[in-house]
């Protein structure tokens, strides 16, 4: 059975960092492109940085320079270090891991940003 199980979320002050972390088991981990994406309150999830099985990243520009997405295929994680936090990072943030024909989602981790 494939889980995703998502951590490292709280409450951190504007400027603050936290580490995300994504935790996969069941699945073939190292041929999954694994994404964050995120969703406040009352809008639509939207996709935050992605890492392929290559390892290539890519950024959504609200987070470019300010957030990092890696990958440990040896121990089935992805992590997003999240700097320079921002009030309107504060969401829900996911974790899918895709692959043809197969998309899995965790149940995400809290991230606000308040002063």
């Amino acid at each position: 059975q494939v889980q995703i199980v998502e951590s490292g979320g709280g409450l951190v002050q504007p400027g603050g960092s936290l580490r995300l972390s994504c935790k996969a088991s069941g699945l073939d981990f190292g041929n999954y492109c694994i994404s964050w994406y995120r969703q406040s309150s009352g809008k639509q999830r939207n996709v935050v940085a992605t890492v392929n099985r290559a390892g290539t990243v890519t950024y959504a520009e609200t987070v470019k320079g300010r957030f990092t997405i890696s990958r440990d295929n040896a121990k089935n994680t992805v992590f997003l270090q999240m700097d320079g936090l921002k009030l309107e990072d504060t969401a829900v943030y996911y974790c899918p891991a895709r692959r043809t024909g197969f998309e899995h989602w965790g149940q995400g981790t809290q991230v606000t940003v308040s002063s």
